[in-house]
């Protein structure tokens, strides 16, 4: 008879994880990691569900994953917040960062973090003292973008997903990194007319400290933190993907920081702005059959349906009456890009069908392989530790890799010089 105790130890330690790790890689609750330990001391048993989700894990220790890295061969140090699937991580640790903490609090994008990087992401950063985070010469964070999105609610800091940047704030006041990088959607920058921005750089520059509502919400520490003066060289600038090799119309805001008091500029040399003013000459001609598959040997199952085609024409004939530009897009392999990819692909795939004419089928949803592609992440990422659903969310709520590759690439002389 299995002795399920010894076996969830067994497959635990194949995997190279603590109970907390193993608690977390099975999107477990803060207590989870004490439910771990009574499954291997035999004094209850895990349910069906768990018992299925431990046996589909990989028997193979997560320490063979293909973006492991040698600390020892590290240029420099750097934390990786609201981590995703890795797409800020891998440029990063491409330029020979090593990365010592993540946070991410989806299981699902834990379990694909888990199965490219080897190491499964700690939860939810508001319960995350500083003091409990290591030192680093860089932080990188993919701030959540739907408080200011044009796709979300445009609510800001009235949002507690707007209020994730003064976690940022507070780990930034703690640990005083050497720099920074942060991402979001381009309307960031026109949001409550450019006032959120505002507040965000002021806070970052530490030329005011803006009185923030109390009804804003955010932890504890993050309030007690406001009053610390941060001293950081900041800039931003909005980039296109598609100037960078992947054909996306997919355009985000990017905000980078340097310390005074660490890195010195020569005669005041504004880096960030030389930086992004070399950033922004970088142009690229792309073409969207770079990333497919033939569609011949893509499965059916991406094939969308005459009743959801016959849908997605309907509304667009509606949308089109209203004298709005909303509705399904279409893209051939000769079409230069596309739109950009979104967390809600999965629903419909209706801002980026492809044409299958060749084949005389019905557009078809691009593939996760594709998606993948369409990111620029490297033919080696793993897109296969969840479902589609979960995959297109991931790429969708992911970044543009080579961009932050050139991003990287800029900061690195600053941070290790």
């Amino acid at each position: 008879m299995l002795d399920i105790g010894a076996w969830v130890q067994e497959k635990r330690e194949g995997l190279g994880l603590t109970q907390k790790a193993f608690a977390e890689l099975l999107g477990m609750p803060e207590t989870g990691e004490r439910t771990i330990r009574g499954w291997e001391l035999s004094e209850h048993l895990p349910t069906p569900a768990k018992r299925a989700q431990i046996e589909n894990l990989p028997d193979t220790a997560l320490l063979r994953s293909p973006y492991t890295f040698d600390p020892e061969s590290a240029d420099f140090s750097f934390i990786d917040l609201f981590a995703g699937i890795g797409g800020i991580r891998y440029p990063f640790q491409k330029q020979g960062g090593h990365c010592v903490f993540t946070s991410e609090w989806d299981k699902f994008s834990k379990k694909t973090y888990a199965a490219n990087y080897g190491e499964v992401p700690q939860g939810d950063i508001t319960k995350i003292a500083a003091k409990d985070i290591p030192p680093h010469d860089v932080l990188l964070a993919g701030f959540p973008c739907q408080a200011f999105s044009q796709a979300g609610l445009k609510q800001g800091f009235n949002d507690t997903r707007g209020t994730m940047f003064f976690e940022i704030q507070r780990i930034l006041a703690y640990h005083r990194p050497k720099a920074f990088l942060l991402e979001n959607v381009k309307q960031l920058k026109g949001h409550d007319k450019g006032r959120t921005l505002e507040t965000i750089l002021s806070i970052l520059e530490g030329t005011t400290v803006p009185e923030i509502p109390e009804t804003v919400p955010m932890s504890e520490e993050a309030r007690k933190s406001l009053g610390a003066k941060l001293n950081y060289r900041v800039g931003y600038h909005v980039l296109k993907a598609a100037n960078f090799g992947v054909p996306q119309n997919r355009e985000r805001i990017y905000i980078i920081g340097f310390d005074r008091d660490q890195i010195a500029a020569a005669d005041e040399a504004d880096i960030c702005t030389d930086i992004f003013n070399r950033l922004a000459m970088i142009t690229c001609t792309t073409c969207v059959g770079d990333i497919l598959d033939s569609n011949a040997s893509v499965d059916p199952k991406y094939t969308i349906s005459d009743r959801l085609l016959a849908g997605h024409v309907r509304r667009l004939a509606e949308h089109k009456k209203k004298g709005n530009g909303f509705g399904f897009s279409v893209f051939t392999k000769d079409s230069p890009y596309t739109n950009t990819i979104s967390a809600r692909y999965y629903k419909d795939g209706s801002e980026i069908l492809i044409d299958q004419s060749d084949i005389g089928k019905n557009p078809r949803k691009l593939t996760p392989r594709e998606c993948a592609r369409l990111q620029g992440f490297p033919k080696e990422f793993n897109v296969d530790a969840v479902s589609d659903c979960q995959a297109y969310r991931q790429f969708g709520n992911s970044v543009s890799v080579p961009v932050i590759e050139a991003i990287a690439a800029e900061m690195k002389p600053y941070i290790t010089g």
